[in-house]
């Protein structure tokens, strides 16, 4: 026998190669459905325009609704925290992670949503699916919106509590449902504010009206209202003047504050609780104290700078009435997501695909992100858009359609 044959290496070898074959079956189902994901690479920074594939495009896709991630003052802030703090948190927050500057943060953040207290989490996922199972759990019952994020999901499958799903945005529904659930310990609503791939609302203000008739909690996910709603971008419940009346909110610092994290916000019980109970905070190293401070000047120029909003919200309309005038299909959106929906999946990437050559960046969703039959392509203008980059891109997409015939 040879001195270099290992026959446990040629075993690992062979197990490995099952699950790659097991693996490319299941990506070839994929390839076959049009459903197979891929990475595309940006170079350079992120804005209103971007560099893919060596030339610059139009992106209408990003969450960086305010044009913040690349502003000097979050740049700045970091780049000071750094010098100050080094790179990483080093522990958990528990530990001997927290910073002056998470401090400091969490303080704007409930100035910002008009609450008590607020603790800031790694990312808005760690946030969903760690703090609903800190609320309630088995013998406790949840009643989501059917087209809650998949974060909100997963928060209420870890909770093992019983979770009824409600029609979407249907408060008559829920109110059936929490009329005809049987006595649970403890009752929590769970629903987005600004759905993130249909634009439209939660009726919250009946919301709140059928959590104060049912003795039930409620949780609003802000991810997508934050920074965007309210007189001072403190969310759609600010806007409504609501934060009062919703128990706990949570958001996130990575879409219209242009850094990276979550929060839940609320009572000073609350922000006790997710310290002590919510594993993804006790778990988890702390956001880094970089990101942090940028979030922190993000929060000041959020209510600073009321004119940001305002330029999103008149690009927002802008968008809407030119592809609705050209016949695109944009749903119940009444925010700053647009979505156009053209059905398949396949069509969806073609049409995607399309844009692109023509210099528009804008990829497809699909299913499971979306029902089936809803591929869609979702269109977010930041406030940073010029007027001509918006003009150009109306341009592109009557041009593209009228060649995949959807308009």
């Amino acid at each position: 026998m040879s001195a270099w044959y290992d026959p446990g290496a040629m075993v690992g070898t062979t197990r490995r190669l099952r699950l790659d074959e097991a693996l490319g079956a299941r990506l070839g189902d994929r390839d076959a459905h049009a459903l197979r994901r891929r990475l595309r690479v940006l170079t350079g920074g992120v804005g209103p325009r971007v560099m893919l594939d060596g030339r610059s495009v139009i992106q209408l896709s990003s969450n960086d609704y305010l044009g913040l991630a690349s502003h000097p003052a979050l740049t700045r802030a970091a780049c000071d925290a750094i010098a100050q703090y080094g790179i990483g948190a080093g522990s958990a927050r528990l530990v001997g992670g927290t910073t002056d500057t998470h401090a400091e943060l969490e303080a704007a953040i409930a100035a910002l949503k008009r609450t008590d207290a607020a603790v800031v989490l790694s990312t808005g996922y760690h946030v969903n699916t760690g703090v609903i199972p800190a609320l309630v759990g088995a013998g406790d019952q949840i009643f989501s919106d059917a087209l809650n994020h998949a974060s909100l999901i997963d928060g209420c499958r870890l909770s093992a509590a019983a979770v009824s799903v409600y029609r979407h945005a249907d408060a008559d529904h829920l109110d059936t449902l929490l009329a005809a659930s049987s006595p649970a310990r403890q009752r929590l609503i769970v629903t987005e504010t600004v759905f993130g791939m249909d634009g439209d609302l939660a009726p919250l203000a009946e919301l709140v009206e059928i959590a104060r008739r049912h003795d039930a909690w409620l949780m609003v996910d802000e991810a997508h209202a934050t920074g965007v709603f309210g007189p001072h971008g403190g969310g759609l419940a600010d806007h409504l003047g609501l934060s009062e009346e919703v128990d706990v909110q949570m958001g996130t610092l990575s879409k219209a504050l242009g850094a990276l994290g979550g929060f839940v916000a609320g009572s000073d019980a609350l922000a006790a609780h997710v310290v002590n109970e919510v594993r993804t905070f006790v778990y988890t190293t702390a956001l880094p104290p970089s990101i942090a401070a940028a979030a922190r000047v993000a929060i000041d120029l959020v209510m600073r700078e009321p004119e940001r909003r305002h330029r999103l919200w008149r690009h927002a309309d802008f968008l809407r009435k030119q592809l609705t005038s050209a016949g695109f299909a944009l749903g119940a959106s009444r925010s700053q997501i647009l979505p156009v929906v053209v059905g398949s999946a396949d069509t969806a990437v073609r049409f995607s695909d399309e844009l692109l050559a023509r210099g528009v960046f804008v990829p497809a969703i699909r299913p499971p992100t979306v029902p089936d039959g809803s591929a869609r392509l979702r269109v977010t203008p930041m406030a940073t858009h010029s007027e001509d980059d918006l003009q150009e891109a109306v341009d592109v997409f009557v041009a593209a359609g009228r060649q995949a015939g959807l308009i």
